[in-house]
Order: structure tokens, then sequence, then C-alpha cells
């Protein structure tokens, strides 16, 4: 790890790592290597096939052999701060900043290192300061003699207890503490170190060298009073807390290592010659031909080319019915197939698969920091130099205006106010909080790309929709058939026929239609087009017409009954086509854009959300405001140009709207950057989801109303953590200094001290916690 010192500001670089092969022990280039496996989460890279071939037949054997720090090291895993997610390093350490441990970063397997460490560290100095407790206590409760130990021993006994605490069970605190002066960023190790050093050392001193001590020291015996049970039983509730954040903080990154594990290790490929052979993911290309067998995992991104089955995505959407797959239809690596074969054509592969690119959102978004962590910031920079002068005045004070001894009770008191007042849960309220809401929000199929996105969502109170792919399927269909003297399914096979040779939306929309019935398209001859208004031509010796009715009059009489079914048609927003067979108009179709079928319950979830919806839309204002109707929507903005999408929201917000905008085509692009905040439909393109703050995985605007709950979940969380933290250390510090002594005669212990701290950090990394199980 290597630091770049600017100012106060230190930032570990990444290094470039090398790979260990588990089976030889070969230092392996992950670029050249001779082959990879996924195993546990964790990419493992390998010199030679046959290395590779003996890993897989038994994992187990080789990783047992590899050590646990060696292993960690050499695979090139990445760590960084909870609070300072711009550290980041290649192995565990401690932040150079703030002293807390370093997570294994989304995508690398958890590393419990740290955590078993300190679960010894504390179990061996429980078991110590429990009996010091009991020593240093049995004289208040009239026990002269605890264990017939006479007062001089009994002082003897705690040193010989204290001792392998402080030296042994705080050192990762005193390696922190070095590491804040070193660097100059103190911090909550600042504190303690401070506080458990000043109170073993005084003791050793007063134990050993009693004389070097005034009168101000020395009890009503003569005794210097010494605080070996202090220091050690700080020690294991500081360790106690550490202990269970460390765990706390093991679980906030479930959600992704859960997704990690959904993505299965190999693929069944079928080669040109229709041969089968399960091969290893990794090896897998865009274009190949992969067999999804019955209850197995679809291994990539891809499209169904034969089978049928129903495939369970609700790992990727959070929607628990399974859904139907037949050839063309699209298909995402790691969602369950069901009961059927299926034949698919990988699309996308490795990073580029739906699934690694939500770890890789949701892990860099995890690392953002939102606005509101700016006021903490702001706090902490100068909580720990406010502390330590709070604890020089409280030592004054008590110096010199305190009861006998005055200078025992300075250093107490001085020791209790550093030890409570340590900032880690002030540091911690806000990115625990948005770290487990990104993963929640992940395993509903929702994707914050930063924090700021889950703060601003909250305020949104306006929000605008595309409505094609948005509102709609984004798929014209053939919606109603109108007929005089033709049979249907004769009509639709000649306009069909016609059609075909036709490159408008709404041709392949009827041709896809004659497809769905099974009817056979026949040759077409003579075919011509008129730019804008129909085509015409001759099928089976049958002249045929399809148009607009101005198109149409050229080929025949419309009848008063097909005029006013296509008027009706019209005003519902249905695109209208006359049909003429051999100069009589006998046929009227219409196809539209249907409207999704969770969109209107989408629409009431926003109004009870009290979000109100602005439809933009291309398309021409009858057939907006027929699709607003439906939906309930008022403000239908139509006709509008794509460039012109972003200055209709630059309107809004000189209005002081908070705008959230919903699209999913290139088009959007643009107003989704402008508003402030951007949904992107996970149906849509690349380039919209690029340039959203939240991506809906599913495409579902019900998801919206999700994103919003959870924002403002989120945003609750926060607040009640800051102000947690806030009071805690606002109330804590004046107590601990002695303000109640003067009034009701109390003073804080340092012990009690240190487990307040402990436990108010612990209490916010719960509290946070709480996400995991919100209801959206």
């Amino acid at each position: 790890m290597s630091h770049a010192h600017h100012g106060h500001d230190h930032h570990a670089q990444v290094g470039t790592a090398t790979a260990t092969d588990p089976v030889c022990g070969m230092k392996v280039d992950p670029a050249s290597a001779a082959g990879s496996h996924v195993h546990d989460g964790i990419n493992y890279y390998f010199c030679s096939k046959h290395c590779l071939g003996a890993f897989r037949a038994d994992c187990a054997k080789y990783l047992h052999s590899l050590p646990a720090p060696a292993a960690a090291a050499t695979l090139g895993m990445q760590y960084t701060c909870p609070m300072h997610p711009e550290i980041v390093q290649d192995g565990p350490g401690s932040c150079p900043r703030c002293g807390m441990a370093l997570v294994p970063m989304a995508g690398a397997q958890e590393d419990d290192t740290e955590l078993r460490d300190m679960t010894r560290r504390f179990a061996v100095s429980a078991a110590l300061s429990a009996p010091l407790a009991l020593l240093a206590m049995a004289p208040h409760f009239g026990i002269a003699h605890p264990l017939g130990l006479d007062p001089q021993w009994r002082v003897y006994a705690e040193f010989a207890l204290a001792t392998p605490v402080v030296l042994w069970g705080a050192l990762p605190f005193f390696h922190k503490f070095a590491l804040s002066l070193r660097n100059r960023s103190p911090n909550m190790y600042t504190l303690i170190g401070l506080g458990v050093g000043l109170a073993y050392l005084f003791s050793v001193v007063a134990l050993f060298v009693p004389a070097l001590f005034p009168d101000a020291f020395r009890g009503h015996g003569g005794q210097v009073g010494v605080y070996f049970e202090g220091a050690a039983v700080i020690v294991a509730l500081v360790l106690l807390g550490e202990v269970m954040q460390l765990r706390a903080m093991g679980q906030t990154n479930r959600a992704i290592q859960t997704l990690l594990a959904l993505a299965p290790n190999t693929a069944v490929r079928i080669d040109a010659h229709g041969r089968e052979a399960e091969v290893p993911l990794e090896q897998v290309q865009s274009g190949d031909r992969l067999r999804v067998r019955p209850g197995t995992k679809v291994p990539v991104d891809g499209v169904c080319i034969e089978g049928s089955s129903n495939v369970d995505e609700s790992m990727i959407t959070g929607e628990p019915l399974p859904v139907a797959k037949k050839p063309g239809d699209k298909v995402t690596g790691a969602t369950l197939n069901g009961n059927g074969n299926l034949i698919i054509r990988a699309i996308r592969v490795g990073a580029d698969t739906l699934l690694a690119r939500i770890v890789s959102m949701v892990a860099q978004a995890q690392r953002t920091r939102a606005p509101v962590q700016r006021l903490a910031d702001l706090v902490a920079a100068w909580f720990v130099p406010a502390v330590v002068a709070a604890a020089v005045l409280t030592a004054i004070a008590w110096g010199s205006f305190g009861p006998e001894p005055r200078l025992a009770y300075a250093l107490v008191n001085a020791v209790a106010v550093l030890i409570i007042a340590c900032p880690c849960a002030l540091g911690l309220a806000t990115p625990i909080s948005i770290t487990v809401a990104m993963g929640r929000g992940a395993a509903s199929g929702i994707l914050f790309r930063n924090a700021e996105a889950i703060e601003k969502l909250r305020d949104i109170d306006t929000l605008v929709v595309d409505k094609t792919g948005t509102l709609t399927l984004g798929q014209p269909q053939l919606t109603d058939f109108a007929m005089e003297g033709i049979e249907e399914n004769d009509a639709l096979g000649l306009i069909a026929a016609l059609e075909r040779a036709s490159e408008h939306p709404l041709a392949r929309a009827i041709v896809k239609a004659a497809e769905q019935r099974k009817i056979q398209l026949g040759p077409v001859e003579h075919f011509e087009s008129v730019t804008g208004q129909g085509v015409h031509g001759t099928i089976g010796g049958r002249k045929v017409a399809v148009g607009s009715r101005r198109f149409i009059d050229a080929h025949g009489v419309v009848p008063r009954t097909l005029a006013d079914r296509a008027e009706a048609l019209r005003a519902q927003g249905k695109s209208t086509l006359y049909a003429a067979f051999d100069g009589r108009v006998a046929a009227v179709i219409a196809v539209a854009d249907l409207i999704k079928e969770t969109t209107p319950e989408a629409m009431r979830m926003l109004a009870a959300a009290g979000v109100r919806v602005v439809m933009l839309s291309g398309d021409s204002r009858k057939t907006a405001q027929a699709v607003g109707r439906q939906l309930g929507i008022v403000e239908v903005v139509a006709e509008v140009l794509p460039e012109q999408k972003a200055e209709v929201i630059k309107n809004m917000q000189r209005e002081k709207r908070v705008v959230a905008m919903a699209g999913d085509g290139i088009n959007d692009a643009p107003a989704l950057a402008q508003a402030d905040v951007g949904i992107a439909m996970g149906t849509g393109t690349d380039i919209a989801i690029e340039a959203a703050g939240v991506t809906l995985v599913k495409g579902d605007l019900r998801g919206i109303v999700k994103a919003i709950r959870l924002s403002r979940a989120t945003m609750r969380n926060i607040k009640q953590n800051l102000f947690f933290a806030f009071v805690y250390n606002t109330l804590g510090v004046p107590v601990a200094a002695g303000a109640l002594y003067p009034v009701f005669g109390v003073l804080l212990s340092p012990m009690f001290a240190g487990a307040a701290m402990a436990m108010s950090s612990v209490s916010v990394v719960t509290n946070a916690l709480r996400l995991r199980k919100v209801s959206l």
C-alpha cells in the first residue's frame, strides 16, 4: 500500500496484483493465465490446464493448503474503508484516515480474518478482565482480602491480569493510534489510545514508583490509586464493540454476495456439429449456442432460439411469477429455468451480463457519498481535537477545584471523556445505511448509480414519463379488425403479404399478427409504396391496397360503417389503415402501442405517494391524450422532439419542482441527465441506463414507487443514526467530565464510558441493518 500525501488527505493506491496458482503455488499473470475458475465468489487463476482440472476436481483440498492471508493478498482482493470509500488497497488492513478495518469491496469473497482475530482478543481480554474487575471492586463491598490477598498483593494481581489485556488485547488499537499520529489524522483510535494508555501507564508508575506522586494523588490511606481494571475493562468492551460491528458490517454486503453466488460455473455448449460439452463459464463467447436444461440456471444473457419454458427471474427483478420464454425472447444470466428445454444464443458474456453489471453498479454506488454526509464529515473533522481539548479542560478543572485526591479525580474523568466521545458512531451513521440500502434495492431490481440518487429521490414531487416503452410496451400491435364481405383471416393474409415488403413499424405489427395466426403469406407482384400514404400490389391475381383515407379513396369508396369504425378507433389513440381488394374497400385495421399491464397500478401508487405524473410523447396530440385519459394523467405534453424533452424538464425545474424522468431510449438520455433524478428502464438502451441515476431492472414503473419508498426509509434511517450519534456525544462528554457531580454526586467510570461508546457504534449499525427488512 502506498500513500499520496496532499495536505492531510491520504489515499491508498491500488497496486497491480499477480495471482497464485492454488495447486502448484506458481505466480500467474491473470491476463495470460491458462484458465480460471470461480469458487465461492473468488476467481482463481492457473498456470496450466492440468492445474485447472485438478482444482475443479477437489477445490477444498487445495484451498485448505493455501494460507488465508496469502490467499487474500495473492488473489488481488481489494479492500476499502466503510467510512472513507476513496481509500482502496489490495489486501486487508486499516484505514490510514480513521483506523477502521478495511472491508472487502463487493465482488470479493468476505474475509473474516479480522473478525476471527478480534473475537480471539475479546475472549482472552474478557476472561482476564472479569476477575480483575471483581478484585478491584471487592473493597467497595466490604471485602478487605478478596481471595485471601492483602491490599499490596491484590494490586500486583491486578497488574498481572491487566497487562496481557492492554499489551496484547489492545495492540490493534495502539497500532491504529500510532497511525493516526503519524498521518496527522486524529480519529476514534486516537482517543482510545490516549485513554487506555494514560490509565495503564499511570497505574504502573503508581504501583512501582509511588514516591513520584504528590499528596494530591493519594487517597485516605496515603495510597496512590491504580486503574488497571478501568484500562482492561475498557479494552474488553471496545473489543466487544469491534466484534459486533465487524459481524454487522459483514452483513451489509450480503445482498451482493448473494447475487454473486447466483451465477453458474459452467455452461453446456453446442458446437457446429451438434455435439454438446460442459465448459467453464469463462470460455463461453458471444454467439455460442448453449443448452439450458430443466431446473438449471441460464448461464449468460442471450436469446432463446429453440424450445419453450417458464423462467424464474425473481433473483434479478424481484418479481415472484415465472416468465414464459419461447424462440425470440431474451433470457438473463443466473435466472432459473423451469421444466422446459431451451437452446439459447449467447449475447452478453462475462462482465457484460446483466448480473455482472448489477454487481458492478451496486459496488460502485456503495462507495459514493450522500450530500447529507458532508455535515457528519465536517463535525467529525473538528470533533477529535475538540474532545482532547475537553479532556484537558476536565483535568485542569478537577485538578484545581475538585475534592481530594484532586489529581486522581482529574485523571479518571479526563480518561472517561476521551473514551466516551469516540466518533465512530458519527462516522458510520451515513455510509452504513447507504450500503445496506443499495443491497436492498439490488435484491428488488432497483439499482442506484450513487448515494446522491438515493437522497434526491426522497424529495421528488414530479415524475416525467416517456410514453413509448415506459408507459407502453414500445412494440406496436394489431388491436382491432373490422371487415365487410371478406373473411378476417383471408383479409389479414392479403394485407400482411403486402405489408411484408414495407419497413414501416405498423407493417411489422401486421405481419407479426398474421404469423401468430400461422397464416401463409403469398408472394407480391407489382409492389409500390407511396411515402407517408400507403402501399399497393398484386397477390395471387388480386389487387390489394392498404393505407390512409386519402390514399384509399383512389382505390374505391369507403363504406360509412367502416369510416365510423375508423373514427372511433382514432379517438382511442390508435393508428388506423384502410384496405381495398380488387377496387372494393372492405377492411379497417388498427395498430396501437399497448399500455403495460402494470402501468395503471403504478399510476395509482404514484398518486398515493404524492407524485405528479407528466407524460412526454413525440406522438400526435390525439394519440398521447388518449393514452393519458386511459391512465388518468392530466398533464400531457405531446409532439415533443427528442432535443426538446430536456428543455421541458428545465422549465419544470424553474417552477421549483423536483423532477424525476423515466425513459428507455437513446433520445431520452439528455432528459434523464437534466432531471434531478434520471430513472432508466432496464429493458431500454445502454445509453439511457448510463445517463440515469436509478435503473429499474424489469422496466416496471411500480419500481419507481418502491425506489421512492426505499429512498425515504433510508434518509429516515440516516437521520435517526445522525441524531443518535450527535445526541449521544453531546450528552456523553459533559456527563463524563463530571457535570452531574456537583448536584447528584455522580461520576461516570471510564469502564461505563467504554461500554457506552462500544454500544453506540453497534446500535447505529444495527439500526441501519433494519433497512434490509423495509417493506417495499
